[in-house]
């Protein structure tokens, strides 16, 4: 009998519920203001909103972006403004995901998806340029061969950093404070900023 004494715990778990999801078919909710893949957005009539000012560059820790900006051309013009982002690069093998360049950005041009599922088999692959980082003209992220979307991964790519509540202040709740997006419009403002009982 000792020796089956060790299947006991092995036979009790046999009929209980499983906890285990059957990832990746299967994904957990991810929250709403999760810091994933980088996006570029673009303004609802098509233009960029990056204005190539380097701020984001600038703040961040790991040194992963780079950014150069340019002359607009008056002709035909790439962002609303005097410049725009001209070169703009982020290395993913250097990036912490701590957002201090969504925070940075003046135009609301850099924001993040909930995508953190992406490898590299070859370093180059991970330097992630303009043309990469670009929402495409429905307003949705582009996809790259060796990420892993799934459905939702790229509809809220600017939700974590929807300004409701400036400094955390309850009176502006529900006000509008984000300018619209290529392919979605402007977003409705998030909720629950109020305190317990207030």
């Amino acid at each position: 009998m000792g020796r089956f004494s060790g299947f006991a715990v092995t036979l009790r778990q046999m009929f209980r519920p499983r906890v285990t999801g059957h990832y990746p078919e299967e994904k957990r909710p991810k929250p709403p203001r999760f810091h994933g893949r980088h996006v570029l957005n673009r303004y609802e009539d098509g233009m960029e909103k990056c204005i190539g000012c380097e701020l984001c560059a600038g703040v961040c820790p790991a040194r992963c972006i780079y950014v150069r900006g340019a002359d607009n051309p008056p002709d035909a013009p790439v962002a609303p403004g005097e410049r725009y982002g001209f070169v703009y690069e982020i290395n993913y093998l250097r990036c912490i995901h701590c957002d201090l360049c969504v925070e940075a950005c003046p135009t609301e041009a850099i924001t993040e998806s909930k995508l953190f599922e992406f490898s590299f088999t070859n370093r180059d692959d991970a330097i992630y340029t303009k043309d990469d980082l670009l929402v495409d003209d429905d307003g949705r992220a582009r996809r790259l061969p060796w990420e892993y979307w799934a459905d939702g991964d790229d509809e809220h790519t600017s939700a974590w950093m929807r300004v409701t509540s400036p400094a955390g202040a309850a009176a502006y709740e529900g006000e509008v404070e984000w300018s619209g997006e290529l392919g979605f419009g402007v977003r409705a403002p998030e909720k629950g900023q109020k305190a317990e009982g207030s």
